[in-house]
C-alpha cells in the first residue's frame, strides 16, 4: 500500500466515524444467507458497501466518499456497479479495516466473530496483567485488532505488531493510526523469528482450520489445524520473561475424549510455568466444517483460551 493510499484510506475512515458508522462483522456462512435475502443484490448506505460487500452505482453515493474510495485504490468494477476491496468493522470504539467479503485471496486480512471474542477475552485477562507489560507482542497480528487493544489499554508498552502477511501490516498501521495510537510498530515475521527480543506478553490469535487450498489466513496446519497453535505455545514460552505471559486464542477439533492440542502442549507448560489456564470458551463454532475432508472423525470444533505465566 502507498503512502498516499494509506492516507485516503485514514481519510475514509475518519469520514465513516463522523457518520456515526457501526458494524459487527459475522460468521462467512451468516455473511453468504444475509446478502442472498431479497433486497440485498446492491446497497446505498454505508453498511451495505463496508460491512456487507455490497456493490453499488456511483451516482447513488456521495461524490467525496467515492473519491476517497478511489483514492485509497479499494474500488473495483462489479459489471456496471462499483465494489469495495475492503471492509469496516467495529469493535468497541475502533474502526478497524480488513479485506471485503469473500476472503478468497492468499494474502486476505481476516476479521470476525472470533476477533470479538479474542479481544474481549484478552481485555478481561488484562486485570492480571498489574501495571502491565513493558513489551508485548501479537503474532499472526492480521488487522492489528488485538495489538490495538493492548496498545489502548498500556498506552507505557511497546507493542510489535508481526505476521507474514504485508497487506495485513499495511492495514495495521492504518488502523494504528485511525485509532490515534503512537505505541505500537508493526514488523513482518514468521512468528517470532524475525522479531529480536524477548516480550514480558505474547498474545496470539492464529488460524486453526484445516483449509484445502492452505490460505496463510485459514491454514492450520497439521494435527487437523492445531499444528501452528503447538508452535506458537512453545516458540512463546521461550521468548518470554520470567513473569510473562503468554495468551492464546485458538480453535480445535475434538475428534474424542482426548484434547489432543492441549495433550501436545501440556508438557511445555509444565516444565515452564508456575500458573497456567485452559478453558473451553465456546465447545462448538463452525459446526459445517465438519463436512470438510480432514474431519470425518471430528466430533466438534472448541474456541479455547490460553493462560500461561513463564517461571
Amino acid at each position: 500500500m502507498t503512502t498516499p493510499h494509506a492516507n485516503a484510506l485514514v481519510a475514509l475512515g475518519r469520514y465513516l466515524r463522523d457518520k456515526d458508522y457501526r458494524f459487527v462483522t459475522v460468521t462467512p456462512a451468516t455473511h453468504r444467507r444475509i446478502n442472498r435475502r431479497t433486497g440485498n443484490e446492491h446497497s446505498a448506505e454505508l453498511r451495505g458497501i463496508f460491512g456487507w460487500s455490497r456493490p453499488f452505482a456511483e451516482n447513488d453515493v456521495a461524490p467525496e466518499l467515492v473519491g476517497l474510495m478511489r483514492d485509497a485504490g479499494i474500488l473495483e468494477q462489479e459489471g456496471g456497479l462499483l465494489r469495495s476491496t475492503l471492509r469496516a468493522s467495529t469493535l468497541g470504539e475502533l474502526l478497524v479495516f480488513h479485506s471485503a467479503y469473500p476472503t478468497d485471496d492468499d494474502d486476505a486480512v481476516f476479521f470476525g466473530p472470533d476477533t470479538y471474542r479474542f479481544v474481549g477475552t484478552m481485555e478481561r485477562a488484562f486485570a492480571w496483567l498489574g501495571s502491565g507489560p513493558v513489551r508485548a507482542i501479537d503474532l499472526g497480528c492480521g488487522s492489528g485488532a488485538g495489538a490495538l487493544a493492548i496498545a489502548r489499554a498500556f498506552p507505557h508498552a511497546e507493542v510489535v505488531a508481526a505476521d507474514i502477511n504485508t497487506k495485513a501490516l499495511a492495514l495495521t498501521m492504518v488502523n494504528t493510526q485511525l485509532a490515534e495510537v503512537h505505541n505500537l510498530t508493526a514488523c513482518r515475521s514468521d512468528l517470532l523469528n524475525d522479531v529480536g527480543g524477548d516480550f514480558d506478553l505474547v498474545v496470539s490469535n492464529p488460524p486453526y482450520m484445516l483449509d484445502p487450498s492452505e490460505l496463510p489466513y485459514r491454514h492450520g496446519g497439521g494435527m487437523r489445524g492445531a499444528g501452528l497453535s503447538v508452535r506458537i505455545v512453545k516458540e512463546s514460552l521461550a521468548r518470554l520473561r520470567p513473569g510473562g505471559c503468554l495468551m492464546l486464542y485458538t480453535g480445535v477439533a475434538i475428534a474424542g475424549p482426548v484434547d489432543e492440542f492441549l495433550e501436545a502442549i501440556r508438557p511445555s507448560l509444565d516444565a515452564l510455568c508456575d500458573h497456567w489456564k485452559y478453558d473451553e470458551l465456546d465447545p462448538d463454532i463452525f459446526g459445517g466444517q465438519l463436512g470438510e475432508p480432514g474431519y470425518e472423525d471430528v466430533e466438534r470444533i472448541a474456541a479455547v483460551w490460553l493462560h500461561a505465566i513463564r517461571r
